[in-house]
């Protein structure tokens, strides 16, 4: 299997101890196993446009739903922050690829704004010139400069009309829009790029912004907002997969697939067979719901299950999981060329059966519990934990789950600690040096890096 690892540039704003304190692991050690990584092995950092470029609303582009959200929703960001200018990209082009140079990197890891090509989102409304000219020099800047691009059509703006016309990801009609757009993209980009991520961490995309409404656009649809909106955008990855198989892959010998982030769930009592197979829910209601469409068909077993049990207890005529047709099965199974991977943390998963009573929503639907160890390292914030062997567990689920498919890790790093103002931020640099650790470890796997 090979394998590529990014590291984000901007970092996204991502109990009973004495049940696990005799576990040990065969892989406690933090010193570098081999040393250095095969040939071969593809170093890259990677970012989002919403996170990085500022110019929210500069040569033409359009307000994407973050943009809305990071406005409208005080209180609900960090410091009512927004993006307007964050890492002001958009106009330091030159000097982020000379840093790229310094980071002696192979390959670059960006995302196209869609509101920026099209600020409606509507192809057939307008193109903007403009954009297509900065993402086309950004592109050719990076080659002259020795750097693959690697290059997300989806890294979570949504452009703002679209949303608001026709409810986002909602409705079945933006498997049309996105479709249009990626064809742009890979009109106007497709002779210099040859890897193409559709979307990126679309798990999130779904619960965060149509489940639990904290990320953009901000709804919650308990229960169904967020399977609605990954369906749709399972469609829309398909769809896009065999445009360019069919129309662009002939002459321009690229690569598409998708990139999903998940952590690893680790059951608490590893004899327990409940916790066991809770563990294993957890994985297909993160991973599984997105990969196993496109790897095997279908969603997996699991969700079908637990969902649809929990819609029949609630009364409902049935199940709030949308269901694929025959015909879409077809065309969704296959579709990737590769598999992107982010990983973060890890967390001990068992069993909790949760009342359909209380409701319905994602998180009742898999009946668990998520823990953490107290004893892992706390990085400064109340969701990623230092846990390395959980992702050497990860990549190896992936390798069985999924047949051993062509891997990019896509996203891994940790965030900043709050009010940190030493230049030398050493638990970022113990917490790459461990994962990468993983990965190194790996190298016995069938294939390389």
């Amino acid at each position: 299997m090979k394998t590529t690892a990014f590291f984000s540039l901007c970092y996204k704003l991502l109990l009973v101890p004495g049940l696990w304190a005799h576990r040990e692991f065969p892989w406690d050690d933090a010193s570098f196993y081999y040393g250095s990584f095969p040939p071969g092995f593809s170093w890259g950092v990677g970012s989002s446009a919403y996170q990085t470029e500022g110019a929210w609303d500069q040569d033409g582009k359009g307000p994407s739903i973050w943009d809305t959200f990071t406005h409208r929703q005080k209180g609900r960001i960090f410091m009512n922050q927004t993006a307007d200018s964050s890492c002001e990209s958009y106009y330091k082009i030159q000097d982020d690829i000379k840093l790229l140079k310094e980071l002696n990197v192979s390959h670059y890891r960006l995302s196209i704004s869609w509101p920026r090509l099209i600020p409606t989102g509507v192809k057939a409304d307008h193109v903007n010139s403009k954009g297509i000219k900065f993402y086309s020099d950004f592109i050719n800047t990076l080659l002259e400069n020795d750097i693959t691009p690697i290059v997300t059509l989806y890294h979570w703006d949504l452009p703002q009309m679209l949303q608001v016309k026709f409810g986002g990801w909602q409705n079945i009609s933006m498997v049309s829009y996105f479709n249009d757009y990626a064809n742009l993209c890979f009109e106007k980009f497709g002779d210099q790029v040859k890897h193409w991520i559709t979307f990126s961490d679309p798990w999130a995309v779904a619960k965060e912004g149509y489940e639990t409404g904290r990320h953009a656009p901000g709804l919650k649809l308990r229960g169904t907002g967020a399977y609605v909106a990954a369906h749709h955008i399972i469609k829309s990855h398909a769809k896009v997969w065999h445009s360019y198989n069919k129309t662009w892959r002939k002459t321009q010998q690229g690569l598409v697939g998708i990139s999903l982030t998940c952590n690893w769930g680790e059951p608490v009592d590893i004899t327990n067979p409940k916790d066991i197979e809770a563990a294993e829910r957890y994985m297909q209601f993160c991973l599984g719901w997105f990969a196993n469409p496109i790897y095997a068909g279908d969603y997996p077993q699991a969700m079908k299950n637990y969902i649809g049990r929990k819609s029949a207890e609630q009364g409902l005529g049935m199940s709030r999981l949308p269901v694929f047709s025959i015909q879409e099965k077809n065309d969704i199974k296959g579709t990737f060329d590769f598999l992107g991977l982010g990983h973060f943390t890890t967390r001990y998963i068992t069993e909790k059966n949760h009342p359909s009573r209380q409701g319905p929503s994602f998180q009742n639907d898999r009946d668990i519990a998520e823990l953490v160890d107290p004893n892992w390292p706390d990085l400064g914030s109340n969701w990623p934990h230092m846990v390395p062997w959980g992702f050497r567990r990860f990549l190896n689920f992936v390798q069985t789950q999924y047949g051993n498919p062509l891997i990019y890790v896509t996203e891994n790093g940790v965030s900043e600690k709050l009010n940190h103002i030493q230049l030398c931020d050493e638990w970022r640099i113990q917490y790459l040096k461990e994962y990468i650790n993983e990965m190194l470890k790996g190298e016995n796997w069938s294939g390389t890096f």
